[in-house]
């Protein structure tokens, strides 16, 4: 038991002990949590380069029918990312579960009893991410809307500025502009889009149907902002470095053959470009478990602050699971929803009192 302490301390995380605790528990279980983040990218791997592979093809076909059919791989190939991206959320729910029952009953972590858990709720968690996607892309949508107006107003006030004092501060204003727009733009969509980042746990955790879960994840990420955003920045700083150190063969070997390898060029054979996505895509499947379990921590710290959950988990470890009654619904979620019990010994019934007659 103390084993399972020393792998994950359920106490307030901040945001570098929670990258720290993702980390260590990604280097102790590595081959594992590649075997399951793997599939959701392989997936999006396959939808990027038929996709890729069309794009190219369509300037320089001169057939209409050739057209037409390279412009539905396209859209074949954006609907199989698309799926890719949404599995990948359905796993994650599966990761939680996985992760919370090894905290409870040091149960290992491993593919078969993830993909057990996402096949257990498959449609709802489907459905739910598909409601995740949408909520994702409108948040997107805000935030690049309040950066516009942000931005242009700034610029507004530089041009204003600039016919008062020297015209490099217009320049000044601009730049200055920008940084303040980006970054007002990344908090409002972190604070909107963390609203549903604990979905799919919600459903595989704690049982919960797909609307229930919308709810008690609004209700639950309140103030995970910054953890939110320091793991999300982590995340992407990773992916892009691991595909730099991945990167270099392929760039090598198309520099040799005369391929502009700069990030701009637009020249690109079919090859490299194919080499690049999956490359790419390797680079995700490398990085996408510290994103899983970033994620996992998260809600466990959640419910740790503003819930008791260690107290919770520690009296799970100890104790017999709950009885259910009839007709009886608990207001608590339970450490982990499961069908499957401990030993749990009913006391025995009451005997009625006999009457005077003896009889009952």
């Amino acid at each position: 038991m103390n084993n399972i302490q020393d792998q994950l301390a359920l106490a307030p995380l901040g945001a570098g002990d929670l990258i720290d605790r993702a980390v260590r528990l990604y280097r102790r279980h590595f081959l594992t949590l590649i075997r399951i983040a793997a599939p959701p990218v392989v997936i999006s791997a396959a939808g990027s380069a038929l996709t890729t592979i069309a794009f190219r093809a369509i300037g320089a076909t001169p057939s209409s029918a050739r057209l037409l059919l390279y412009l539905l791989v396209v859209l074949g190939g954006g609907t199989v990312i698309v799926a890719g991206s949404l599995f990948s959320l359905i796993v994650m729910g599966g990761a939680t579960r996985n992760l919370v029952a090894h905290l409870l009953w040091d149960e290992p972590v491993s593919f078969r009893s993830t993909y057990r858990a996402v096949k257990s709720r498959f449609w709802g968690l489907l459905w739910a991410s598909f409601l995740v996607g949408v909520w994702l892309i409108f948040c997107a949508w805000l935030s690049f809307m309040g950066f516009y107006l942000v931005f242009a107003l700034l610029l507004l006030l530089a041009v204003a500025i600039g016919q008062l004092l020297p015209s490099w501060t217009i320049a000044v204003v601009s730049v200055f502009g920008s940084i303040v727009a980006i970054v007002l733009a990344l908090i409002l969509f972190f604070l909107l889009a963390g609203r549903m980042a604990y979905v799919p746990q919600a459903m595989l955790v704690e049982g919960r149907t797909v609307g229930s879960a919308i709810g008690r994840s609004f209700s639950l990420a309140s103030g995970n902002i910054r953890r939110l955003m320091a793991m999300t920045l982590f995340t992407f700083f990773a992916t892009y470095s691991a595909l730099a150190l991945l990167i270099i063969p392929l760039g090598w070997y198309g520099w040799v053959n005369g391929v502009d390898v700069s990030p701009f060029g637009t020249e690109w054979p079919a090859w490299y470009s194919i080499g690049y996505e999956v490359i790419l895509q390797c680079s995700h499947i490398l990085l996408a478990p510290i994103w899983m379990l970033g994620l996992s921590l998260l809600y466990v710290d959640e419910r740790v602050r503003h819930e008791g959950y260690d107290i919770e988990l520690m009296a799970a470890r100890q104790l017999p699971e709950m009885p259910e009654l009839p007709g009886v619904m608990s207001p608590f979620a339970p450490a982990l929803v499961t069908r499957r019990t401990r030993t749990f010994v009913p006391p025995p019934a009451p005997v009625p009192p006999a009457s005077v007659l003896g009889l009952h």
